[in-house]
């Protein structure tokens, strides 16, 4: 089930065995500063090579912005569909997925991970090897998608730290006995 801009209902989670995703305070405190700060380091770097650079008119670029977060946002509700009830909800300039589903270390990386290699990796080879107005928007597509994946790069490199038994749940996890 999708519940649209509420949050799920809480649940009972011992939390003698689940351990915080992120378990600096500190970084869990400023988290968002960091996401931010990653934002503007990308949005920079495409500035000085020249990647805003189109003939591509403003309207346009904006209904292409508009469909890769729509993208963005289905391949992550893809990787988890069927697997739990989802939330999605909004905070500020950003849009959350959340789901009361376990999730495996591989899938909850793959979760973070698909709209990144989808629309951010893949577009930028592609447009290796085109031209013209489609390079253009390959780039256009590749910059956009990295700078809304800035949240989900940095979960992606935490979850890649992780234990290889782990399985995540609402912000916390744990460590399965093999």
């Amino acid at each position: 089930m999708i519940i649209w801009f509420r949050h799920l209902p809480k649940i009972s989670m011992d939390m003698v065995e689940w351990i915080p995703f992120i378990k600096s305070k500190w970084f869990r405190r400023y988290y968002m500063k960091f996401v931010y700060l990653l934002q503007i380091i990308i949005f920079l770097m495409s500035l000085l090579l020249d990647a805003w650079v189109s003939r591509i008119d403003t309207y346009s670029l904006i209904l292409i912005g508009l469909f890769v977060f729509i993208i963005h946002e289905s391949l992550h509700i893809l990787v988890i569909n069927n697997k739990g009830d989802i939330s999605l909800t909004f905070s500020g300039t950003f849009f959350w997925i959340h789901t009361n589903a376990v999730l495996s270390k591989m899938r909850f990386w793959f979760f973070m991970s698909l709209p990144f290699f989808a629309l951010s990796v893949m577009p930028a080879i592609v447009s290796v090897f085109v031209s013209g107005n489609i390079k253009s928007i390959l780039l256009f597509v590749s910059w956009i998608n990295l700078i809304i994946s800035a949240s989900d790069i940095i979960n992606s490199l935490l979850i890649a730290i992780k234990p290889k038994n782990s399985v995540f749940c609402r912000g916390y996890y744990r460590v399965e006995k093999s």
